[in-house]
């Protein structure tokens, strides 16, 4: 377990959240090499797509794996002009974990969840690294990372 896996560990004790921490001798960084590493459907896994306002704030668009967010969507949820997508860089500052393994919650952020996210019962999103995974149930999802539910799907 390398330090950001591990990062994901302690905060899941830490917060008391059920959620099944997943680690991986092959890559989760795309849906379907997920998917594959624990013979899911793709259909049940979240990208969160880390984007930049231009007060500096860190915004994350939790979608389905098969779905693209919309930089637009995201602007009109909040009320402020389309923001940009965060760099490789940024993302690894503002949540502590790598491009490829960043989780939808646990870090200082403006979460804005699909609405089609919130139609499942779980999902499984980032694990602190290309090799890991976390299966949290949706409900539990929305309290820890107390986003707003709006649709930010193209």
């Amino acid at each position: 377990m390398n330090s950001y896996e591990s990062k994901i560990n302690d905060y899941l004790k830490t917060t008391g959240i059920e959620a099944n921490h997943l680690l991986f001798e092959q890559s989760c960084h795309s849906v379907k090499e997920a998917a594959e590493a624990v013979n899911e459907h793709e259909t049940v896994f979240v990208k969160n797509i880390c984007m930049m306002d231009h007060d500096n704030r860190f915004i994350v668009a939790i979608v389905k794996g098969e779905d693209r967010a919309s930089t637009k969507r995201v602007g009109k949820a909040l009320e402020i002009e389309a923001p940009r997508l965060a760099t490789d860089s940024e993302v690894l500052e503002r949540t502590g974990f790598p491009p490829g393994g960043v989780p939808s919650f646990g870090y200082d952020a403006v979460f804005l969840i699909d609405p089609k996210v919130t139609d499942m019962d779980y999902i499984y999103t980032g694990g602190g690294s290309e090799n890991s995974l976390v299966r949290i149930q949706v409900k539990d999802l929305l309290e820890v990372n107390k986003g707003t539910v709006v649709r930010v799907r193209k």
